[in-house]
């Protein structure tokens, strides 16, 4: 059974936060929010309150929201706000399903170019020392940029997560070639019909924008450089503006 609560009233809306990380991540976005949408928050599988699946790809995790979907007793297309691994996820659950709105908070769709970046590292991943191997990963995405009580928060979760939810989640990043991976996403991601929005805190790779505005037309892509990864973090009362505006334009 999937963990999850929920807080506010109004249109529903799904958090989903990121690989390691739980449905804590947004304490301080919900509060900003609960007033206008039904906030739900999940801890994916895995992660948080959740137990391991057989299944811990990425992709399976969209099963995750379907199935608070329907203990929550949404009845209407609800709208998806995911962070990083969660960004992915909401995305992939858009792929399947009807959703009011996307937004998608520092999570590239271009999954091959995290992939490159991965599979050099991908034995250490498989070993001992596979957390050293995250914190590194984190170190590329402004956790230093955090202050002392954020960064506490993200690297216990490091410590918490089960290795075998690292080696699912990033599975098919660490076994395939980038340009297989890539392809796949791009068969998926015309089929998402809702408005659809990417917020990142640092510039995405060389020609990302154009990518996604190919694949997924309408896509509105917006970069507030210096925030780095965790948004919602950093920059709560930002982020719950975007979103708010987004949902009313």
């Amino acid at each position: 059974m999937i963990a999850w609560e929920e807080r506010g009233v109004g249109d529903p809306m799904i958090l989903v936060h990121g690989i390691t990380e739980d449905r804590h991540v947004w304490d301080r976005v919900v509060p900003l929010l609960a007033d206008h949408c039904r906030c739900v928050l999940l801890d994916l599988r895995g992660h948080g309150e959740s137990p391991l699946a057989d299944d811990q790809s990425a992709l399976a995790m969209a099963e995750d929201i379907g199935e608070v979907v329907r203990a929550a007793g949404i009845d209407e297309p609800p709208i998806l706000v995911g962070h990083s691994l969660g960004g992915f996820v909401v995305t992939a659950y858009a792929t399947q399903a009807p959703t009011r709105a996307v937004v998608n908070v520092d999570q590239p769709l271009r999954v091959g170019d995290f992939a490159r970046q991965l599979q050099p590292v991908a034995d250490q991943l498989r070993g001992p020392q596979w957390r050293d191997v995250i914190r590194q990963v984190f170190a590329t995405l402004g956790i230093d940029q955090l202050n002392e009580d954020d960064r506490r928060y993200v690297l216990e979760k490091v410590d918490a997560v089960p290795h075998e939810v690292i080696l699912g989640a990033w599975g098919l990043l660490l076994d395939s070639p980038p340009e297989e991976v890539d392809a796949l996403v791009e068969s998926l991601l015309p089929t998402i019909e809702s408005p659809y929005l990417a917020l990142h805190g640092s510039e995405p790779a060389e020609g990302y924008d154009e990518w996604l505005t190919r694949h997924l037309p309408g896509a509105t892509l917006e970069v507030w450089d210096g925030l780095g990864h965790f948004i919602s973090l950093v920059a709560p009362q930002r982020l719950a503006h975007r979103v708010k505006e987004f949902l009313s334009s």
